[in-house]
């Protein structure tokens, strides 16, 4: 399982802070850390709007992008920091010049941006590295997907596909669960959750349906400066998330089998239980479904899952109320 903590923009621009995630993520137990790498010159402009009217400094999107920039040599000192803490550096380019940046640097491999599936400019750049691909399919229908495969396939690119929604925060109803085992079916290649619900339940649920990346927006505080801190887990959520889906794939891998119970052998005896009368009977008495009970443990009279096996025979001897009934106490 690869454990995605998306910082994106909750360092709103400072290096101190996007230092201070790396550290907090690699605490929490995740895998790898993911920014965003924005130069705003090269993937914005003046005409693009605000997805959330959110800042109180920024007067354009594109005054945004500029703020969040960070210099090549910021950038490999945050990637050596990664390295250092033992987390796979990640960020998401937003243009070819951010791809170039990002190759500076080495890194691994590339996640696109549910909003950049369909830009093939982008892709094409990211396939000429011949690194492998995340992609997050949260606004493209499989007709789309399916010409973003076509187009990765030609090109000999190793790409995964993550269920996403766009919206956030995003409500139970939009998980789009089902998703995921139809992206296994379709592409045959690995897949995976992208989460903005700001709760814990949706990738716990995205593991047991088979996931086998599992992103999600991080945040010191939900209250926090941002246009994703609403749509993100704290650190102590994503410890107690981290703990859940180590706990799950263990479960998968091992599964149970039904057919055999033999490691309760000893627990059976215990919980399981004998025929026992619930009244006192004399010699003769013809036995009825209403003169039974079954006590434990097992072993000590017939079994209870037995019981229409004496109905309708004979005491041969008297039986207090509560004792054991046993088939040597019956007229055959």
């Amino acid at each position: 399982m690869l454990i995605i903590a998306e910082i994106g923009q909750a360092h709103d621009g400072s290096l101190g802070i996007a230092h201070a995630y790396i550290d907090a993520v690699a605490k929490a137990g995740c895998n790898a850390i993911k920014f965003q790498t924005h130069i705003a010159e090269a993937e914005s402009s003046k005409f693009e709007p605000f997805r959330v009217k959110f800042s109180k400094q920024d007067d354009t999107r594109i005054e945004y992008w500029k703020r969040m920039e960070f210099t090549l040599d910021q950038w490999e000192g945050l990637k050596r920091h990664c390295d250092e803490v033992g987390l796979e550096f990640m960020s998401s380019p937003f243009s070819n010049a951010a791809v170039d940046l990002l190759e500076k640097i080495d890194v691994k491999r590339y996640k696109v941006g549910s909003g950049e599936v369909n830009n093939f400019v982008l892709l094409e750049k990211i396939a000429q590295t011949g690194k492998p691909v995340i992609i997050s399919s949260g606004m493209s229908s499989f007709e789309e997907l399916d010409n973003t495969v076509a187009f990765l396939k030609n090109r000999n690119v190793t790409y995964s596909i993550l269920q996403c929604t766009t919206a956030y925060p995003t409500e139970p109803k939009q998980y789009g669960l089902n998703v995921i085992h139809e992206l296994k079916k379709r592409y045959n290649v690995p897949v995976g959750f992208s989460d903005h619900s700001a709760s814990i339940e949706s990738c716990i649920a995205a593991t047991t349906l088979g996931a086998e990346i599992l992103e999600f927006h991080v945040v010191f505080d939900k209250e926090m400066f941002g246009p994703d801190a609403k749509s993100s887990l704290t650190f102590k959520e994503v410890t107690q998330l981290v703990k859940a889906v180590s706990n799950i794939q263990i479960a998968l891998n091992h599964p149970v089998d039904k057919n055999k119970n033999s490691q309760y052998v000893e627990l059976k005896q215990i919980f399981e239980k004998s025929l026992a009368v619930n009244k006192n009977l004399k010699i003769g008495h013809v036995l009825t479904f209403s003169d039974l009970e079954a006590k434990k443990p097992k072993g000590y009279g017939i079994l209870a899952s037995e019981y229409e096996k004496v109905l309708g025979k004979k005491l041969n001897k008297d039986l207090n109320e509560w004792g054991f009934l046993n088939i040597e106490d019956l007229i055959d």
